[in-house]
C-alpha cells in the first residue's frame, strides 16, 4: 500500500486549489471567460502543471469557480417561486438575478453560453429556467404578467443586463437595478399594452 500524503503536502495542495479558484473568480468577473489558463496560473502563483492537475480543463475550472453563484441563482428562483403572490415573486426574481449577474460578468457569460458543458452546471441551469417558466405561468394567471411573455425574454434581459458598461462596480449595479425596473414595467400586463415582436431564438445551453 502507498503511504498517504503528508499533512503539509495535503495543505499545500488545498492552498493551491483555493488560490487558483480565487484568482479565476476575480479574473472571470472582471475580464470574462476568455482569459487563458496559463495567465490564471501565473496570477495564482502556480505552474501550469499544477493548475491542470487540479483542473484538467478550463470547463472544469469555470464550472467550479461559479458553483456558488449558480447555487445562489437557484435559491433566488426557488424563493421567488415559493412566494404566495406569483407576480411579486416574479418581480423579485428579476431584480435579484439581475443584481447577481451585474456583480459578476464571468457568471453571466458562463450561464448564458453552452460553455461550460459540465452535466451538473447544465442540469442546474435548466432547472432554474424550468422553475422560472412555471412561476411565469402562475404570474400570467394573476393577470399581472403579459400573456406573450416567454422564457426567452428572461434570457434577453440577462444578455442585455450583462452588457451594461460602467466606470465602477457600484455604478454597474445601480444601472442594473434601473434596468431591472424598466424590464419589469415592460413585462407588466395592461389593457393598452402593444403586442411584442416575434420571439428571437437566442443561443443558450
Amino acid at each position: 500500500m502507498t503511504d498517504p500524503l503528508p499533512p503539509s503536502l495535503r495543505s499545500d495542495a488545498r492552498d493551491n486549489r483555493e488560490r487558483i479558484l480565487d484568482v479565476a473568480r476575480a479574473v472571470f468577473a472582471t475580464e470574462g471567460l476568455d482569459v487563458p489558463m496559463r495567465e490564471i496560473a501565473r496570477r495564482a502563483g502556480v505552474g501550469p502543471a499544477t493548475l491542470y492537475r487540479r483542473f484538467p480543463t478550463k470547463e472544469s475550472l469555470v464550472t467550479e469557480a461559479f458553483d456558488q453563484q449558480m447555487r445562489a441563482c437557484a435559491t433566488i428562483v426557488d424563493e421567488g417561486a415559493a412566494d404566495p403572490d406569483p407576480w411579486r415573486g416574479f418581480c423579485t426574481v428579476i431584480e435579484r438575478v439581475c443584481d447577481l449577474h451585474a456583480r459578476d460578468r464571468g457568471f453571466t457569460a458562463a450561464f448564458m453560453s453552452a460553455y461550460p458543458r459540465a452535466i451538473d452546471f447544465g442540469r442546474n441551469r435548466a432547472s432554474v429556467l424550468t422553475t422560472m417558466a412555471g412561476l411565469a405561468r402562475r404570474a400570467k394567471d394573476t393577470g399581472h404578467l403579459r400573456r406573450d411573455f416567454v422564457i426567452d425574454d428572461l434570457v434577453l434581459v440577462l444578455m442585455a443586463n450583462g452588457g451594461i458598461q460602467a466606470k465602477s462596480a457600484a455604478a454597474r449595479i445601480a444601472a442594473s437595478r434601473r434596468f431591472a425596473a424598466l424590464a419589469i414595467q415592460a413585462f407588466r400586463a395592461s389593457p393598452g399594452a402593444a403586442p411584442l415582436p416575434p420571439v428571437a431564438q437566442l443561443p443558450i445551453g
